[in-house]
Order: structure tokens, then sequence, then C-alpha cells
């Protein structure tokens, strides 16, 4: 993340060189340097979005998979500060990890997954989300950004090669008044003004300048300079111990000349005390020759990394030419193919594209998943097989002309994997149309060839009927619900339930009513279900990327689709037994839409020869079941749930129409005396017309609001309903266990890779 050390030197050691700026203030001063004419463009300010994605996430809640309705106030009222100050705003974010960054990237995800590792440790323990000191991102926060800004109507770059340079560049050629981040190689670029996005104050207006000419004067060096000072003392380039030789002789020859000097700071004073002392100029020296380095190539290289269009550096480089992205994959493509991934990435339209056709490399961040848990499957393999198919529409199963095949580098975190090497995955070719009418086609039969393929990608081409009765976002949890539950073999009835009920829940909550919502613990199973289903959208988006966009992208976005405050309480709801009126707030047409999508599932699977069980789990806050044991403590066979439920497909009668599930399957009403009875005909999940072609009945129509904005009022006969005398039994009456580690918490053993082709 930028120079090593310079961040905490210039605020504790030199803080003459951070300055308490107004943006109100700044931005007066520029429009008054760069007038020009009558028409004068507002000031804009470069925004390093990779940089500020903590400052954004301001939400109280983050284990659960995201508050994503939340955050999209959050961005819209940073975005609406700027806008009341006449300040424009222009994002950049992060498209490509180049490989000189490679290493650097590897070691931050592995000390990343020991925080991850953390917080599941604390979850267990305390049954309550950590506080901020072991704070994640949430999943795919990164990704989601993009879009959310773009459809805030902000202009939004993704990035074709290292970020910063990019935005470094762009704000020198367009004259803008400040970079807004926290990566202190904004500070060695000779570009703009640095701003901090960490001390920005939004109600003031008002953050942190990190003032270049006052650096240089602390430190008696010249701007042109300040590149060799950040790779002598460690950068993304530069590894910090590459250079630790030449750093220990410069401190013990600064030491000898300046005995008094206090310590703190030292390092960074002996440096730039090096560099002055070696006279290295213009005229003094040809090339670092003369520097006594051990490894002058890495050195000119780092150096090389800091010189925008049209610098040149202080010494004598052989090749000061800024490094273009090479396509690894042209042969394979057509020009203009090429050129519209490229497009569609910078302007962050796309998702995962670019890089599979440019150089042929995914990566995926953290995700919060419980390298403990033995039962889940980490999302990296879980989405495996759609990534395949997703490289088999965007590059051809044929060699090129020297006979190699395309493959794709996958860098992808997840417990057990130790980063070594990237996996090498081929393509999984579908049949279908060629990616030229995928993306460039324009007639009707395009479009239902787009929806096609992206069902392929997901082995869903059943719920190609179902596109024109649902909309894209409700399309989209059941294509990702139905893939989970088939690709993750040990989800339950009641984890279906949980996901489905809070993906129509959240369609008609605003952010503020979601800010109610409350759970009673945090369960880590939950959690990693939470990311299991945002990682899941990323996926989505990457699809329909690759099949020329059939789904308009907005409703493919997690705040239409997702909120993890509201999923956990649903499954904790789900797994204490509670009926469907009850997860879905008694309201009947939401009930009656939970009940089609239900259906569609479980009706996919069971056609695929897949039998999802009901096995609700007892948790405890603050306390780590061991489910297994649990099961056992009741009875059950070691490895079984307490009598699993099966899921069984409606039989039909004579006429054709769906006959009620197995009594045991039936979702449950009150009857007007408060007392538990059939369901009502009207909430049979499915009807068929008279071609025999399925369709949902009237009560699957979304709800609309009163005038005033509330819902509905809930069925006069639903309410609440309390646990049964079963499960009480369950709960309280149970024998206890009379082992003497009976207090102790059971861990899962390290999950295990099932394929050992994945690194």
């Amino acid at each position: 993340m930028g120079v090593k050390g310079l961040q905490y030197f210039m605020e504790k050691c030199c803080p003459e060189t951070c300055v308490m700026v107004d943006f109100r203030e700044m931005a007066r001063q520029h429009v008054n340097s760069h007038q020009q004419g009558s028409s004068t463009p507002l000031p804009t300010l470069v925004v390093d979005g990779m940089a500020c994605l903590r400052h954004w996430y301001s939400c109280q809640a983050w284990v659960y998979g995201g508050q994503w309705k939340e955050y999209m106030h959050c961005l819209k009222e940073f975005v609406g500060a700027f806008m009341t100050a006449g300040i424009r705003l222009v994002f950049f974010f992060d498209g490509v990890v180049e490989e000189e960054k490679r290493a650097e990237w590897i070691n931050r995800r592995l000390k990343v997954n020991e925080e991850v590792a953390r917080v599941f440790h604390y979850l267990k323990y305390h049954g309550q989300q950590p506080g901020r000191e072991l704070f994640c991102l949430p999943s795919g926060l990164a990704t989601f950004s993009r879009f959310a800004l773009k459809s805030l109507g902000q202009e939004t770059w993704c990035s074709v090669r290292e970020a910063d340079y990019e935005i470094a560049s762009f704000a020198l050629r367009h004259n803008c008044m400040g970079i807004l981040g926290q990566d202190t190689d904004f500070i060695i670029y000779d570009s703009v003004p640095y701003l901090s996005v960490a001390q920005l104050r939004l109600d003031t207006m008002t953050t942190v300048l990190f003032s270049t000419d006052k650096l240089c004067h602390a430190l008696q060096l010249q701007k042109s300079e300040l590149p060799l000072l950040a790779c002598l003392l460690g950068n993304d380039v530069v590894p910090e111990q590459r250079m630790q030789r030449l750093r220990s002789d410069a401190l013990t020859a600064y030491r000898r000349k300046y005995p008094q000097s206090p310590p703190q700071g030292e390092k960074i004073y002996a440096v730039a005390d090096f560099i002055s002392s070696n006279k290295l100029s213009r005229e003094g020296a040809h090339g670092v020759s003369c520097l006594p380095l051990t490894d002058r190539e890495v050195l000119e290289k780092g150096v090389q990394y800091y010189l925008l269009p049209g610098q040149q550096p202080l010494w004598d480089i052989s090749d000061t030419c800024p490094r273009s992205p090479v396509c690894l994959m042209k042969s394979y493509l057509s020009p203009d193919i090429l050129q519209a991934a490229k497009e569609k990435h910078m302007r962050a339209e796309c998702f995962m594209v670019y890089n599979v056709l440019y150089d042929g490399v995914v990566e995926c961040s953290n995700t919060l998943e419980d390298r403990e848990d033995a039962e889940l499957t980490p999302q990296a393999i879980v989405y495996q097989s759609c990534r395949e198919r997703i490289y088999g529409i965007l590059l051809p199963a044929n060699p090129d002309s020297s006979g190699r095949a395309p493959t794709v580098r996958e860098w992808f975190v997840f417990p057990g994997n130790p980063l070594k090497d990237p996996k090498v995955v081929s393509p999984l070719p579908l049949n279908h149309s060629d990616l030229k009418r995928l993306w460039f086609g324009k007639n009707s039969e395009t479009k239902c060839l787009r929806i096609s393929t992206f069902l392929a990608i997901f082995e869903l081409d059943e719920f190609s009927v179902e596109h024109d009765r649902l909309d894209g976002s409700l399309m989209a949890v059941l294509c990702l619900v139905t893939h989970i539950t088939m690709q993750e073999g040990h989800l339950s009835l009641e984890d279906i339930d949980a996901y489905l009920s809070q993906a129509i829940c959240v369609r008609y909550k605003s952010y503020t009513e979601l800010l109610h919502t409350r759970v009673s613990h945090v369960e880590p199973r939950a959690v990693q279900l939470g990311s299991l289903f945002v990682r899941g959208l990323t996926h989505l988006v990457a699809a329909n990327s690759a099949c020329g966009c059939p789904f308009p992208m907005e409703q493919l976005m997690p705040w239409n689709t997702f909120d993890g405050l509201l999923f956990h309480s649903k499954y904790l709801l789900a797994h204490s037994g509670r009926p469907q009126e009850e997860l879905l707030e008694g309201n009947a047409s939401w009930v009656s839409l939970f009940r089609f999508l239900r259906e569609l599932v479980l009706g996919i699977c069971s056609r695929r020869g897949q039998t999802i069980q009901s096995r609700p789990r007892i948790t405890h806050p603050g306390k780590h079941v061991d489910h297994s044991e649990q099961w056992r403590e009741r009875g059950a066979p070691s490895g079984h749930g307490p009598s699993p439920q099966r899921y069984r497909p409606q039989t039909r009668s004579p006429s054709g129409q769906h006959g009620p599930s197995p009594q045991h399957y039936r979702p449950q009403t009150r009857s007007p005396a408060g007392q538990h009875g059939p369901s009502p005909q009207h909430y049979t999940p499915q009807t068929r017309s008279p071609s025999g072609q399925h369709f949902p009945s009237q009560h699957y129509r979304p709800q609309t609001r009163s005038p005033s904005g509330q819902h509905g009022p809930p069925p006069q006969h639903y309410r609440p309903q309390s646990r049964g005398p079963r499960a009480q039994a369950h709960e309280h009456n149970r024998p206890r266990s009379t082992h003497s580690n009976r207090r102790r918490y059971h861990l899962a053993p390290r999950w295990q890779n099932p394929h050992p082709d994945f690194p």
C-alpha cells in the first residue's frame, strides 16, 4: 500500500507536511487559477475507489454479507456532499493485478486469511459481531461499488494497468484539483495534491493534504528524487527486504554524521541523506551505476514506475516508456471483440471479461469463510463449473496456429489454498452461437439466445419459460439459489427458505426499515452462506457480461437482491422451525411468491436426483455447536439429522392439476381460532394453463405500496408462531450429555480439498 513507513513518518515525525484543508476553499482557488473565459468547468477531484471502500462502508453491520441498501445510501451522501460543494468527482478502480505486484497481492491475501480466521474464532466464542478492529470488507464490495457509482450518474473508470498510475496520469492531464485516496504513492508521483480519505469529514468538508513540497523541504530533496527514495524504502514494486543492506549502511553513516539525532524517523532521514550525499544529478552521474546497489535493474524498474507520460527521470534509464497491456489471447479472437471488451472494461460496464480475454488471468480476493468448517464448500469450488462455461463462451475450444489451446489462470483465495501457483483452467465449450452474435446482434432471436446462453452457464435451461414471468432480480435469485443448492451438497430446506424469504422481503424494504432488523446472535454458518450468495452475484454479473447483457446490470446488484442482516434473521427463524408465514412477515402475496420460487428450486433438484432434507440447527449465542454431536445426543446415527424430512415433488390429479403436498411438507397457516390447519387452496404453488404450461397464480404478483408508502396489512389470521411442543422438547428436554468435555467447544476439522487438482 504505497511507500513503506512514509505515511507514519509524515504524520508523526514531520507533522508540518500534513496540512488541514477545506475542499470548498480548494475548489474556489482552483477555479480562479484555471479560468478559461466565461465557461469555467467544475473543479474535478479524482477518487481512488479502492482506497475509499473502508470509508464508504460505514454500516454498523458488516459480518453478515453486506448491508447493501444502506451502503447505497452512504454512497449517495458522499456524492451529494461534493456536488453541493460544486466539485465534480471521477472514480477509478483497480481493473487488473499486474504481475510485478502479484507477490505483494498474495502476501496481503494470506494475511487477511488470518484475520478472517480470527473473525470466525470470535463468532464461535462470543456469538456476536466483532468490533471494528477485526473489520473485514463484505465480499464483492469493490466490484459492486463500480456499478453503484455508475447508477448514481458518476463518471467511473476501471484501470487496464496499475490504478495508481492511471489516477495520477488522469489527474495531471486534466488539471484536476486533487486526488482523494490513502496511498503514499501519490506523494511520489509528480502530479496533483494528494488528499487523505481517512481524515475526510463530510460534515465540514475538510481533510488532510499531504504536501510534497513540505516533505522535500524537510528531507532536503528535489521532487525528482522522491521516486528513488520510495524504491530504497520499499514499495509494491521493490520489496522492502531487497534494499535492507543499503538502508542499514545508510543508517550507520547517518548516525556517525548526526550522533545527536532522535531515533524517531531516522531511517527515512538516513535514506534521504544518502541520496543527497551521493550528489546524483543529470550532470554528475550517468545512470545509477555509481550507486552501491546489488540489483540496479530492480531499482530502475521501480523508478520508472513513477514516471508519468512526458516525464523524464533524474538519472538515465534505458527504457522510460510506460508499459502498455499485452493481449495474450489475440491469436484466438478478432480485433473487434478485443476492442469492445477493453472499452466495456474501462467504462466499468462489465466484470471478468477483459481479464479473461487479454491476459487470461482471473483473481478473487478473500471471502468470509470458516477454515474449520468441514461441511460447507468454499465459494471458489461452488462456482468453478460456471466459470469454466463463462470461459467457454469467451474463448474458442480450438488451438491457435501454434497448436496451443487457450487456458485461464485462476488466483482464488479460499481456506486450504496456499496460493503457490494459479489453477490452470480449460474453457468448457457451450453449443451456442459465436461471441460476435451475442455481443453485437440486435434482432429478437439474439435476445433469446443471450437468455438461453446465460441459463446454460448455470445448467438451468429449464428456467427459460420463467424468464417472461419473473423480473431480472427474481431470476437472479432463482438461478443463484438453485445453483448453490445443486453444487453445495449440505444445504437444507431451512437454508433455501432463508435465501428465498430474504430475497423477497428485501425488495419491499427501504434501508431505514432494514436498519431495525435484529438478530439474537450471530451464527458462523449463516455468515459463510451470506458471503457465498454475494460471491454468486459477482458470477451472475460475469455471466451477464459474457452473454451480451441479457439482463440490465442493475437487476443483478445486491441492493436489489440481498441484505446480510435480513438474511441472518431469516436463517435463525427458519432453523427455529418458524412457519413460512412468519418468514414472509405475514404478507400473503409474499408467501405465494415464496412458495412458487421454492417449488421451482426443489423441482429442479428433484429432477436431477438430488434430495433436499430438512435439517434444523439449534444454535445458542456464544456457543459453537457441532450439529452431528447434537443429533447423536438425540439418538440419531452419526452424521444424520433428526429424522430428516425429504422433499418430494407434488403429485398430480388426473386433470393435470398439482395435488396437495405430502402432509409433512404442507405449508401451515392458522385458522381464525388460531389453530394450525392445512394450507388453503390459493397457496398451491403452481397451476397449469390449458396448454399445460406452468404459470404463477395471481397471488405471485409483488405487493404494491399504499399512497403513504407503507405495505398493506398482513392477513388478519396471521399471528407469529411460537415454538411448538416438539421443538421445545428438542431444545429444553433432550438428555444432557454426561461427557466430561460437554462444556467444551466442538470445532470441526479443517476443510479438506476434494479436488486435488485445485491448489
